[in-house]
């Protein structure tokens, strides 16, 4: 289907958003009247520019409180708006968005609505413009698709149509199954958003917390299939107002939405995707770091030994249990420390998995290779995380394993099983970013978003995993622009008994993170404990959690560089991650000097 984007979406110029939208792969945008007003191009330069980077303009918008008003208000209204369609003519677009009313001087009369919007309509189809009637969700009179219908087909006029939105409809929480009773071709336009769950007006919801389809909690899909069995097969175009996307690079965000559309179309039955391709488990974790001699003290501590060398590459391999670590010294190493910088996972596809992400606009990481390397396929992630789709039990398919030169060591045994999960501090401006990609690329599950109190402020956090939870990463916004390396990670592992695992980390000479004792008060005024349990926990600096199925029990080392461990018991299938407990870990870790 077409695909098309608001320019009110992207951040920056009318000729910056134009730019990252055709090179994102858009076929068409709506062109918002204040990029238009604030560009020095002439709708003749807009338009050709436009026809230069192989895009359609596919709407002009918004024309606003045009409609159920006086007679001499409305005479205004006529001609301002002929003075739109001739400007419309000569950026060569042929239909035009018209909000419902939000004027004081709006009457609650439909019938001089449709009345007026009929004369409206023939002003328009005079240039050859169609009218797309849109209710707006705060509209004075006129705030849902199904009365804004009513109007226009009380109108009945060939170049009046309606337009749906899909904020507009589900923010009210309207049923989108009437959109079916709507005939097709008078559906001239459709937007797309999508949103967080939030409760606040529904004004400043929408001007400031948009987001793209599969970013937010909205049913966009359902809506759509409603849309596409009404007989809507005009564009699929995004409307998105987001505080965040005004700031963000327009290049970038232009991709990640034509992403949002790619995986939206898949949902629906629409487009041709490869299949996802849910990965199994997660093969290691790569830390590159300057100075090796910190991350191999940390996990020696752990229970790791080093059972490989790379043959060709300054990396080391650390096993315990399932659980895989490299630890990397090369010339990647950053300045600030140690840092979690690729993530290999288990794939009963790994080609497959990466002709997906490509399909997807993931950036392909080129590989160096020595001769005689396993090829393995990778892709970034929004924040930069290679991403490595790995085969290391299946022996039909290359093993990355034998690019390592074995030490001699066997793998460390004890109470840790594998990795938990993975624990990773988003650019603030790539959180929506990244959420799309776990869900659509990556084919996980999420799970709802929480706020988490920080000592200097509150962080949005939001899990996604597999539904065995063999996968699981734990995704949060980080500090503003320019305080990257304050981006902590963190490798939860997971063990079945973790005072075990915390008193032999420990007696090996690790450092466990101290827990303040009031978080203990409060613990036992929250939950029995058998005699003794809850004093071992504060000795270990353990912290405890229960939710509807389960309790967790979990504890952390310190910090090298930017990243530190987590030693983790779920217990009875308990499926979260200790949300509750993550202000007493921020606060701890800042009283130390760690990373927030």
């Amino acid at each position: 289907m077409r695909t098309s984007i608001a320019t009110v979406s992207l951040s920056g110029s009318l000729t910056e958003k134009l730019t990252a939208a055709a090179r994102a792969g858009f076929d068409g945008v709506e062109i918002f009247e204040n990029d238009l007003l604030a560009s020095p191009l002439t709708p003749e330069e807009v338009r050709a520019r436009c026809a230069d980077l192989g895009l359609g303009i596919d709407l002009y918008q918004p024309m606003r409180d045009i409609e159920a008003v006086p007679a001499d208000v409305f005479a205004g209204n006529l001609r301002r708006a002929e003075q739109k369609f001739r400007l419309m003519r000569r950026l060569g677009v042929d239909t035009v968005l018209v909000c419902s009313s939000v004027s004081p001087l709006a009457e609650d009369d439909d019938a001089l609505a449709a009345y007026q919007l009929r004369q409206l309509a023939d002003k328009a189809a005079e240039f050859g413009i169609r009218v797309a009637y849109e209710a707006l969700a705060w509209g004075r009179h006129v705030n849902t698709y199904d009365h804004a219908w009513r109007i226009v087909e009380a109108a009945d006029h060939p170049a009046l149509g309606t337009c749906l939105d899909s904020f507009h409809i589900l923010a009210r929480g309207s049923d989108p199954k009437g959109i079916e009773d709507i005939p097709g071709e008078k559906i001239f336009f459709l937007q797309l958003a999508d949103a967080p769950q939030l409760g606040m007006d529904v004004l400043r919801w929408s001007r400031h917390y948009r987001c793209f389809p599969g970013q937010g909690d909205l049913d966009v899909a359902g809506l759509l299939g409603h849309v596409l069995r009404a007989g809507y097969r005009g564009p699929l175009s995004l409307e998105v107002f987001n505080d965040v996307f005004r700031q963000a690079e327009a290049g970038p965000a232009a991709v990640d939405a034509l992403r949002s559309l790619l995986v939206l179309q898949e949902a629906v039955g629409e487009g041709e995707l490869p299949a996802p391709v849910v990965p199994t488990g997660i093969a290691f974790a790569e830390l590159v770091t300057p100075d090796v001699e910190p991350a191999a003290a940390l996990l020696t501590a752990l229970g790791f030994t080093r059972t490989g060398r790379h043959r060709g590459k300054p990396v080391d391999l650390w096993e315990h249990g399932a659980a895989r670590v490299l630890l990397n010294t090369g010339p990647a190493a950053r300045r600030d420390g140690t840092v979690l910088a690729a993530v290999g996972l288990e794939s009963p596809d790994p080609d497959g998995a990466a002709r997906r992400a490509e399909a997807l606009i993931a950036p392909v990481l080129p590989r160096r290779r020595a001769t005689g390397d396993v090829l393995l396929e990778a892709v970034a992630a929004p924040d930069g995380t290679e991403l490595f789709f790995c085969a290391t039990d299946r022996p039909e398919l290359p093993n990355w394993k034998s690019d390592f030169e074995p030490t001699g060591e066997h793998p460390g045994t004890g109470v840790v099983r594998r990795i938990d999960h993975l624990a990773l501090t988003q650019p603030w401006h790539q959180f929506d970013e990244a959420s799309l990609f776990h869900r659509g690329v990556l084919g996980l599950d999420a799970q709802g978003s929480v706020d988490v109190a920080d000592p200097y402020g509150l962080l949005r956090s939001r899990a996604f995993a597999t539904a065995d939870g063999a996968v699981r990463f734990a995704l949060g916004v980080g500090p503003a622009p320019g305080d990257d390396a304050s981006r902590p990670q963190h490798i939860a592992l997971a063990t079945d008994d973790v005072v075990t695992a915390a008193r032999r980390f420990r007696d090996a000479g690790g450092q466990l993170l101290a827990v303040p004792g009031n978080y203990y008060d409060d613990l036992a005024a929250r939950h029995a404990f058998a005699p003794g349990e809850l004093g071992t926990y504060q000795e270990l600096g353990i912290l405890y959690d229960e939710d509807e199925h389960g309790t967790f029990r979990h504890c952390y080392t310190q910090t090298v560089g930017r990243v530190f461990f987590e030693l983790a018991q779920r217990d009875a299938g308990y499926r979260g991650y200790g949300a509750r407990n993550t202000p007493v870990r921020l606060a701890a870790q800042h009283g130390q000097g760690a990373p927030r």
